[in-house]
C-alpha cells in the first residue's frame, strides 16, 4: 500500500495524471458542444435543420460523399497550396521588414507610416483591384492571404525587437561587439518567442483572408466550395467546409507550437 502511494506521489506520474485529466476534459467539453448541436437540429430546428443548421451527422455524410468522389480532396489541396505559398512569402518579408523597422529606428520613423496607413485596409478592400492586376485564380488569391498576414507578423516583429532587454545590448556595445553581432545573437534569439507568436496570428489571419478572397474570386478552394454550396442550399457543405478550415488551421497552429518547442525552448511556458 505505502509503495502504490508513494508511486504515485512520483512527478512522472503526477505529470501523466495531468495531462491525462486535461485530455478527459477537453474531449468531454467537444463531446458536449457536438451532442448540443446534434439536439438542437434534430428536435429544436426540425423540419427546417436542413437549410437553417444541419445536424452533425448530416455533416459527416456529405463529407464521405465528396471524399468518394474525390471533390473535397481538390478542394483541400488547393486552399492549402495558397496559404502555404503566401504565407511564406508573408513570413518572409514580414520578419525581414520588422526587423529592420525594429533596429534601425531611422528606416522605422521613415517605413511606419506606410504600415500604419495600409495596415487598417482590410484585405477584402483589396479584391476588386486585385482582380484587375492578376485576374481570377492562384495569384490573385494568395495575393490577399498574403496582405492578411503581413502585418501580424509585422508587428509582432516589432515588438519582439524592441522587447529585448536593453542592458544585455548595452553590456554587449561595452564589451566591443558589433552591432551585427548583437542582432545576430542577442536580439534574434530574444526576439524569436514573440515572432513565433506573431507568425501563428498572422497564419490564422491569412485563413480568414483565404475564405473571403476564394468566396470572391476563385473556381476551387474551400472558400468556393462554401460559396457554391450556398447558391445551392447545401448548407451541410457550407458547414463542411467551416469545420475543414478550423480543422486544417488548427493543425498548422498545433505544428507551428511543436515547432517553438523544439525551436525556441527558452520562449515556452511550463505548463503545470
Amino acid at each position: 500500500m505505502k509503495r502504490v502511494v508513494l508511486l504515485s506521489k512520483h512527478p512522472v506520474i503526477r505529470w501523466v495524471g495531468r495531462v491525462a485529466r486535461r485530455r478527459v476534459r477537453r474531449v468531454a467539453l467537444i463531446t458536449g458542444l457536438f451532442l448540443a448541436w446534434q439536439g438542437t437540429s434534430s428536435y429544436l430546428l426540425a423540419p427546417h435543420a436542413v437549410t437553417l443548421l444541419p445536424a452533425p451527422t448530416s455533416i459527416v455524410v456529405a463529407f464521405i460523399d465528396l471524399l468518394r468522389s474525390g471533390e473535397i480532396v481538390f478542394h483541400v489541396v488547393e486552399s492549402l497550396k495558397r496559404v502555404l505559398v503566401a504565407f511564406t512569402l508573408a513570413a518572409v518579408v514580414g520578419v525581414s521588414l520588422g526587423l529592420v523597422m525594429g533596429w534601425w529606428r531611422v528606416l522605422g520613423h521613415l517605413v511606419d507610416p506606410v504600415v500604419e496607413f495600409l495596415r487598417p485596409i482590410p484585405p477584402m478592400a483589396w479584391i476588386p483591384l486585385s482582380i484587375l492586376w492578376f485576374g481570377i485564380g492562384d495569384t490573385q488569391n494568395m495575393f490577399i492571404i498574403f496582405l492578411g498576414a503581413l502585418f501580424p507578423i509585422v508587428l509582432s516583429t516589432i515588438a519582439a525587437v524592441h522587447g529585448v532587454d536593453r542592458t544585455i545590448v548595452w553590456g554587449a556595445l561595452t564589451l566591443g561587439g558589433t552591432r551585427r553581432q548583437i542582432l545576430w545573437e542577442i536580439v534574434l534569439p530574444g526576439a524569436l518567442p514573440l515572432v513565433v507568436t506573431g507568425l501563428r496570428i498572422g497564419l490564422g489571419a491569412g485563413w480568414m483572408a483565404l475564405v473571403a478572397a476564394e468566396l470572391v474570386a476563385a473556381n476551387s478552394g474551400l472558400g468556393f466550395l462554401i460559396e457554391d454550396s450556398r447558391n445551392l442550399l447545401y448548407t451541410e457543405r457550407v458547414l463542411l467546409g467551416m469545420v475543414l478550415i478550423g480543422f486544417l488551421g488548427l493543425a498548422m497552429d498545433q505544428l507551428m507550437r511543436g515547432m517553438q518547442r523544439i525551436l525556441v525552448p527558452w520562449g515556452v511556458e511550463f505548463k503545470r
